[in-house]
């Protein structure tokens, strides 16, 4: 299976910390990958350097067929690839409508991009509900979709979500793993998956990587890493 996204041998580095050393991991087509680890263990610095954030000091990061390490963020929207980030940094003082039109930039204008809002409100009841709303106003939960949402208008073809559980009361955290799901299964997107909460992405994702201190401890399929003794003993708890 050609992969829609290879990473091979990077290091990232802020000044002298060294934020990943050497990682290498594939994301095929249409499947779920999480990314499994503490806080500094390199998550967010592997969806930064995708995301032409960061540059990567060495290594290479391959779309397809396209080298994209070196390209902008800008660019690396258009070829397919959109974040989703920690935190939602939804636009406070915009509605949820002109919140999702902002994502939906690189769209034809027009007829095109009010079907892409009408899926959008498909997927999130919620936000149809809420639409001419303050994105302030909305509750976290109802934030964390409209970040999602909105990184979706981009039709991306591989998507990132950087802690999309963060902070949000376990009920909502349930939801939000159903959504992520449904997308995947619906639009048959590839999404990788940083999460804190190893329960959620190991039960969401098709495979995962563990991180520890900037490199890859551990991979396998989620249901087999939920049942290693590391895993458990490590971020489960067990």
């Amino acid at each position: 299976m050609s992969q829609a996204l290879c990473i091979r041998d990077m290091h990232v580095e802020y000044g002298s910390r060294v934020a990943l050393s050497g990682i290498s991991l594939d994301v095929a087509p249409a499947q779920i990958v999480s990314l499994v680890g503490s806080n500094g263990a390199g998550k967010t610095s592997t969806l930064r350097a995708i995301m032409g954030l960061r540059s990567p000091s060495k290594g290479e990061i391959s779309f397809g067929d396209t080298r994209i390490d070196g390209m902008s963020p800008p660019e690396i929207v258009a070829r397919g690839i959109a974040l989703s980030p920690e935190g939602r940094r939804v636009f406070p003082r915009m509605s949820v409508h002109d919140n999702l039109l902002v994502g939906g930039y690189l769209q034809p204008q027009g007829a095109h991009l009010h079907q892409s809002v009408e899926r959008m409100f498909e997927f999130f009841p919620k936000l149809r509900q809420r639409r001419d709303q303050m994105a302030g106003s909305l509750s976290g939960g109802e934030q964390q979709m409209l970040a999602i949402a909105r990184a979706l208008m981009a039709a991306p073809k591989v998507l990132l979500l950087d802690e999309p559980s963060l902070g949000l009361a376990p009920i909502m955290v349930q939801e939000i793993g159903r959504l992520i799901q449904t997308i995947n299964r619906e639009e048959g997107l590839s999404i990788v998956l940083v999460e804190q909460n190893a329960s959620l992405a190991l039960r969401l994702c098709h495979y995962a990587y563990v991180l520890e201190n900037g490199r890859i401890a551990l991979s396998g399929p989620g249901p087999e890493l939920v049942k290693s003794d590391y895993v458990q003993r490590a971020y489960l708890g067990v």
